[in-house]
């Protein structure tokens, strides 16, 4: 294949025609946005069962984004290979879904042979496409047109700017049905658990507590010889003063004992309670773990990295440590 040299001023030129087509065309989309648009969000709403997404080639891949996109903000939806559908694929319509057809010229032939069977599954069809003369669109019940100018393609025959304007109309679509069903943060974190955000949403302190045997505890009169063994023998980082009750009486860093080490020569003497710190900072089990992590940082001149996990009750279920919410990925 012979090569065509271009230098860098002539690169830059192209890389930013092709852009500012795009960009055009997103505007043209926008300014299009009307009363079919309305009808195709309140369709896609009312939507009983899922919004099959299907289209052919690029806009297949385009496809593919928004129905995951559907899918991941609340409303649900699946792909459909439009060629797979006419070899048992179909199988996947019901009669309470929405087929949304992607297809840039509105001629798809994989397209095209599924509308007889989208009639006679009684299935309501939206097509997105660029031409609003074209068979899928004069077929469909409800038809957005993505205004094309260009495709900003050298040739103009790859899909480029058609793809980006029905992508941005498949968001504009996602986004007015996110706020119709009051689609929130937590609703997100439901669908992506393992996401950044499912992790700050969905961890709790309970999660990530340390609790039972492993619970580094001794009560007031606990020689600080046997708690200094106890920090290192749990490697906790903290040792809590725990009352007979189960309540929490204070809690012994091991900044703590590094001063009471430096500051008394009688040390080992002392009781744990002449030690610890009374009333520290404590969280509930089932707060989240990322509430934790704020408590701890409240202060950044005395921030603490282990906080006690406490009950209804004041009652003491757990430590803590930051070094694990920060493993866990919560920040």
């Amino acid at each position: 294949m012979p090569m065509s040299p271009l230098d860098s001023e002539e690169q830059l030129s192209l890389a930013r025609s092709v852009l500012s087509i795009e960009s055009r065309t997103i505007q043209a989309v926008s300014e299009s946005l009307g009363e079919d648009f309305l009808r195709a969000a309140d369709l896609l709403f009312q939507c009983k069962g899922r919004v099959v997404v299907t289209g052919m080639g690029k806009s297949g891949i385009i496809g593919r984004k928004i129905a995951a996109t559907l899918a991941s903000t609340g409303t649900p939806s699946l792909h459909l290979h439009p060629a797979e559908a006419a070899h048992g694929d179909l199988g996947m319509l019901r009669g309470d879904d929405v087929v949304l057809a992607l297809s840039a010229t509105g001629e798809t032939e994989e397209i095209l042979r599924l509308l007889p069977f989208l009639r006679l599954l009684a299935v309501p069809l939206v097509a997105l496409v660029t031409r609003p003369e074209s068979t899928l669109a004069r077929r469909a019940d409800l038809t957005l047109v993505v205004p094309l100018e260009s495709e900003g393609c050298p040739l103009d025959l790859a899909p480029m700017a058609s793809t980006t304007g029905t992508l941005a109309l498949g968001d504009a679509l996602s986004a007015v049905l996110m706020k119709r069903r009051a689609f929130k943060p937590e609703d997100f974190a439901l669908y992506h658990p393992q996401g950044s955000l499912g992790r700050r949403l969905l961890t709790t302190v309970r999660d990530l507590m340390i609790s039972g045997h492993h619970l580094p505890t001794a009560s007031r009169e606990t020689p600080m010889r046997d708690v200094l063994h106890l920090m290192v023998s749990t490697n906790l980082g903290a040792v809590m003063c725990v009352e007979t009750d189960g309540g929490l009486a204070g809690i012994l860093t091991d900044g703590d004992l590094k001063r009471l080490i430096e500051a008394r020569q009688d040390f080992f003497d002392l009781p744990l309670e002449e030690g610890m710190t009374v009333g520290p900072k404590t969280i509930g089990a089932d707060a989240l773990a990322e509430t934790a992590l704020r408590k701890m940082e409240e202060n950044p001149r005395q921030q603490i990295t282990v906080l006690p996990v406490v009950g209804d009750k004041g009652e003491v279920l757990g430590l803590i440590r930051m070094h694990d919410i920060l493993k866990a990925k919560i920040r």
